[in-house]
């Protein structure tokens, strides 16, 4: 018997954000596609559970969180950090990353060739890492690569034991 979807669910094709970068940046941390409470709010890392705004924060020594959105992509870049995702486009229900489908990557390549400080691209998740590092192709030998645990609330690792990992990114902002 096939399955069938309601309507509402057939429309399922997400598409990624812009980058948010600029020439002095030196780090880019690459997800791998907006869940769907970032989609409806139109900015990057917004469910309230996802500790991203946190993580990056302890990282650089800035409150982030308690910030306006466009102050904090713009204190981010006044940090030489870098945000975009690995997927440009995809089919996916819900924000799993285990249900993207039929996807279209981002060129990363085009991107980190018009970053000339870059030294460092790490990756929130290991869907981000695992395509992210395919897009890049041989790239990736150029730079820092670094895989995170995700601060997606669907990846239930506590917070300190993520934040463990992300301070090793305080030696490349």
């Amino acid at each position: 018997m096939p399955l069938t979807f309601p309507l509402a669910t057939l429309d399922t094709r997400k598409r990624c954000f812009d980058p948010v970068v600029n020439l002095d940046t030196r780090l880019l941390i690459l997800g791998s596609l907006p869940g769907e409470k970032s989609l409806a709010h139109s900015q990057y890392y917004a469910h309230p559970q996802n500790k991203f705004w946190l993580l990056l924060g302890a990282v650089l020594g800035i409150d982030l969180k308690s910030q306006p959105y466009e102050e904090r992509l713009a204190t981010l870049l006044a940090q030489g950090v870098g945000l975009w995702d690995v997927v440009a486009q995809a089919h996916r229900l819900g924000s799993l990353d285990s249900n993207i489908r039929e996807r279209d990557d981002n060129d990363l390549v085009a991107l980190i060739a018009g970053l000339p400080h870059l030294h460092t691209i790490a990756f929130n998740g290991g869907t981000a890492a695992k395509l992210g590092v395919k897009v890049l192709g041989e790239h990736a030998q150029r730079y820092r690569i670094v895989s995170l645990p995700s601060s997606s609330p669907a990846y239930t690792l506590a917070y300190e034991a993520k934040l463990q990992q992300w301070k090793t990114l305080q030696a490349s902002s």
